[in-house]
């Protein structure tokens, strides 16, 4: 029987040496954008050879979408798409203590994709209006439910809700002192009594 540990040693350091290169790209894009790196220095910053940076990722563009693809996995394995809708909302600010980087590079390239013409603009496009349609579910489920008002409307509320995230996120970046805690527990409160029934129609 062929001995198969050598070629499993060679890709696990591949993709040790993948993860690397994506770790410093999101670290680069997060203080200086995609306009103001490259792809040699992403290489530097990794610590590998440009030639084996470019063995895993043949662009600039394919290793753009590669990072921001490790911020929607995340996202997709933290998001109870059937739990409650409040609690997904306080959940947010974890992601900002456990990947400042994530959280930053996605403010960061998404202020520079806001020209439709930007080489990311569908792709920050189509992700928001999926967040707006999946926090719009998540309120139609609890009116539903009997738990929502029903005088509220899901799609207006959703781009609210989504529009806080996105401010938060950017201030956030901008002064890390901001109580995330507190200011987290302060909206969601608010919209959980603007959600809620009115007590004469429970």
């Amino acid at each position: 029987m062929t001995d198969q540990r050598p070629y499993a040693t060679l890709l696990a350091k591949g993709e040790e040496r993948r993860q690397r290169i994506l770790t410093a790209a999101q670290r680069l894009l997060r203080r200086h954008g995609w306009r103001g790196i490259t792809l040699g220095q992403i290489a530097r910053e990794a610590g590998v050879s440009p030639a084996g940076l470019l063995h895993h990722f043949a662009s600039k563009e394919q290793l753009l979408h590669a990072a921001l693809d490790v911020r929607d996995e995340y996202d997709e394995a933290r998001l109870l798409r059937e739990g409650d809708l409040i609690q997904q909302v306080q959940s947010a600010a974890d992601r900002f203590r456990d990947t400042p980087d994530l959280v930053g590079m996605f403010a960061v390239l998404l202020m520079e994709n806001l020209d439709p013409e930007a080489p990311l603009h569908q792709r920050f496009l189509g992700r928001y209006r999926s967040a707006v349609d999946t926090v719009a579910e998540g309120i139609r489920r609890g009116q539903g439910s009997g738990r929502y008002r029903a005088d509220v409307d899901p799609a207006v509320k959703a781009v609210e809700i989504v529009a806080f995230l996105n401010g938060i996120e950017t201030s956030w970046l901008l002064d890390p002192s901001i109580p995330l805690t507190e200011v987290f527990k302060e909206y969601t409160g608010s919209l959980s009594r603007q959600l809620a029934q009115p007590p004469d129609a429970v």
